[in-house]
């Protein structure tokens, strides 16, 4: 039994679900949220009773502890979905999976046998080095196809060149996914294995479940089960210091209205961006530590929330834009995610997400600003009438996506190397982690350093890496 409250920093779903874990055992927690809401980036504001996110969260896991959890929470306010999503690309839409005779007719039959023989070509002769994301993709899909549907929007996402980009990142994002499995996805899925048989990748599943007034509904439910068992959970108590001795975190310094507390604690679980962790040690880590965790990168995120005076615009969940003549770089139709997203059934509300770097002119430019250049935008694009959007605010999200460029991964092994030695103060979550993670994975680690508290020994770093974890393939 444990002789105290755990105490977990961020209340997004990782540390949520640590929370939710503990209570599950008899355990108590004090999480510690800096900002006014919980959620994390899986968080749903409301806007005039329009409710969206912050990008799209499909609630879909290969890991049925993490299913059953949802289940649990919301029972039957979390809704089966059908996935409908496309590629913009050359003034064309693009089905995703692909559909071949969609494909064909968009990419002409000449462009069409170029990418075959591109393929074809890799297969044979493919680069002996997958150091960085252009090589390993185009080993998989040939150089054409990865000019045509991977670069343009790949470079818009992350604001570096894709020789710039680690493999890694397309090791674990696209995992599974290749030109024939692509093929055969097109082919027969309407003809579909025997249960036990059949096998799934994530990146092409059709439908998925979501919580009836988005994903925040999700994390609501389960801080009131938190709360009810016992726990608690302080909102605006930033943690500016982690006091550590030897092998052991001994206590946070907490801020809140101006005044510092100290809180101390037997067991930590953390999931702030790894980068500020670091520089959070008191006293400070060893200088090559430091030193690793400063060049660590992130991509920022902001989302142009529109609302539309139509009914409906397009029938797809969230689309692609593979063009470089625009800034957005996907655009997602909250309608369609769940109707009851939207109170006004005459009415539409989009989500324009821009890929930026926090401080750069994009972020920097005003809500108005953001407003216009996303009116203008879509209706570029054809998706909307510029004098049919009636409203819009924005919403920024820093620290949205850790970045895997080529140097990250010396780094992450330093900081692991470090971070090892202690006993009482585990990292969970995408950013806590700085990997790429899913949240149902974020969730996974989260588990898992609660049973090491109760006397397990799981390697959270092997989460989304090792055979039993992989979302892809079952």
């Amino acid at each position: 039994m444990l002789s105290g409250p755990v105490v977990i920093i961020g209340a997004g779903p990782a540390g949520l679900t640590a929370a939710y874990a503990l209570s599950k055992v008899g355990g108590e927690s004090l999480i510690l949220e800096k900002e006014q809401t919980i959620g994390g980036l899986a968080k749903t504001l409301n806007y005039k009773g329009f409710y969206f996110d912050i990008g799209g969260h499909r609630f879909f896991t290969k890991v049925e502890r993490v299913e059953k959890i949802w289940k649990d929470v919301l029972g039957e306010d979390l809704l089966r979905r059908h996935r409908l999503s496309r590629i913009y690309y050359n003034k064309r839409f693009f089905y995703y999976p692909l559909r071949p005779f969609n494909t064909l007719l968009g990419l002409g039959i000449g462009n069409s046998f170029l990418i075959l023989f591109s393929y074809l070509a890799a297969r044979l002769f493919p680069s002996r080095e997958e150091r960085d994301f252009e090589q390993w993709v185009s080993n998989r899909f040939g150089k054409r196809l990865y000019r045509t549907f991977f670069k343009t929007y790949t470079e818009k996402v992350w604001g570096i060149p894709c020789k710039e980009i680690s493999a890694d990142w397309a090791a674990q994002r696209v995992k599974g996914l290749s030109f024939m499995a692509a093929l055969k996805n097109a082919f027969l899925k309407d003809h579909p294995l025997p249960k036990n048989k059949k096998k799934v990748i994530k990146t092409l599943i059709e439908e998925f479940d979501y919580p009836k007034y988005g994903p925040g509904m999700m994390w609501r439910a389960m801080a009131e089960i938190i709360q009810k068992n016992g726990s608690q959970i302080g909102l605006e108590k930033e943690v500016v210091g982690i006091r550590w001795s030897e092998n052991k975190v001994e206590a946070l310094e907490v801020k809140q209205d101006g005044q510092i507390e100290t809180i101390s604690g037997l067991h930590f679980i953390c999931s702030l961006p790894l980068r500020e962790t670091i520089q959070k040690f008191k006293p400070s880590v060893p200088k090559e530590v430091l030193e690793a965790s400063n060049t660590l990168k992130y991509r920022d995120f902001l989302t142009v929330i529109l609302m539309i005076k139509k009914s409906e615009l397009f029938p797809d969940t969230w689309i692609y834009i593979h063009d470089p003549g625009v800034k957005v770089g996907r655009i997602q139709n909250f309608k369609n995610w769940s109707p009851f997203m939207v109170p006004d059934p005459k009415k539409t509300c989009l989500g324009l997400e821009y890929f930026c770097f926090e401080g750069d002119e994009l972020w920097n430019l005003s809500d108005d600003q953001l407003i216009k250049l996303g009116t203008r935008e879509v209706s570029l694009l054809g998706l909307a009438n510029s004098e049919e959007v009636e409203d819009g605010t924005v919403i920024r999200m820093p620290k949205a996506y850790p970045v895997y460029d080529l140097t990250y991964k010396k780094a992450l092994d330093q900081i692991c190397s470090f971070l090892r030695r202690f006993d009482n103060f585990q990292l969970v979550g995408r950013n806590g982690m700085h990997k790429y993670n899913n949240q149902d994975h974020s969730m996974l680690t989260a588990l898992l350093a609660v049973e090491n508290i109760l006397g397990a020994h799981h390697d959270l770093w092997a989460v989304n890496v090792e055979k039993d974890y992989h979302e892809e393939m079952t």
